[in-house]
């Protein structure tokens, strides 16, 4: 008998359950998170900040397997079974002491077509977390192609989709950009310039994963569709 059955079998005669690993799913979880130890060490963490558009962005993460399959699958295939995970990974960031959080908007036509935010689910749990409350001031037009821009032109195009439809009757000076996944960086610059005409005076940002061009090794025999 494997050992992890050995011991599911014992602790269920003893009257207590066991979880597995919600990757591997053959070992037993660790006490407070979602994976096994193993499956946990070898994610691609990177947990520093990267720099876009000479700001300073903390990443969990590197956009690497198993976290961009993970991602891709809670962000457009409503396995929202993923979020206890990803909320795990987010924790792993050393948070600054802010007054509020501010989700990565989306717009109305994204919103529809998935159901929800992606973002607001990850930042709804920080904030608990973190004690703050949830701020979105900021709304988001509908996103076009950016196909045959330059960079100048897709800063100026992603802009342009940040608006404040009304002056908000709170406003907060210390605050916390949450997003997904950062490529470019355009859209947290953007939310950032918005944010700033609002008064906000601090204004940080952390994602749960970072495209850079570090090649990490996958970790086998995970299955992602758990």
């Amino acid at each position: 008998m494997p050992m992890f059955d050995y011991f599911k079998a014992t602790l269920q005669q003893l009257g207590q359950k066991i979880l597995p690993c919600r990757l591997c799913e053959s070992s037993p979880r660790l006490k407070h998170y979602v994976l096994c130890k193993s499956c946990w060490q070898q994610l691609p963490w990177l947990k520093q900040p990267i720099n876009r558009h000479e700001l300073q962005i903390m990443a969990a993460c590197y956009y690497h397997y198993p976290i961009d399959r993970i991602l891709q699958q809670f962000k457009y295939e409503q396995k929202l079974h993923h979020q206890p995970l990803l909320d795990q990974l987010l924790a792993q960031i050393k948070h600054p002491k802010v007054q509020a959080i501010v989700p990565m908007p989306i717009s109305d036509t994204r919103l529809i077509e998935r159901g929800y935010n992606q973002s607001l689910l990850l930042a709804q749990q920080l904030a608990k977390k973190l004690n703050v409350p949830i701020w979105q001031p900021i709304h988001r037009l509908e996103q076009h192609s950016q196909k045959g821009l330059n960079r100048f032109e897709r800063i100026q195009g992603i802009e342009q989709q940040f608006v404040v439809l009304e002056k908000p009757k709170i406003r907060y000076r210390k605050v916390l950009i949450i997003d997904d996944v950062v490529t470019t960086g355009s859209s947290i610059y953007a939310l950032h310039q918005a944010l700033q005409l609002l008064g906000c005076q601090q204004i940080y940002a952390c994602c749960i994963a970072a495209v850079t061009d570090k090649v990490s090794k996958p970790v086998n025999n995970l299955d992602t569709t758990a």
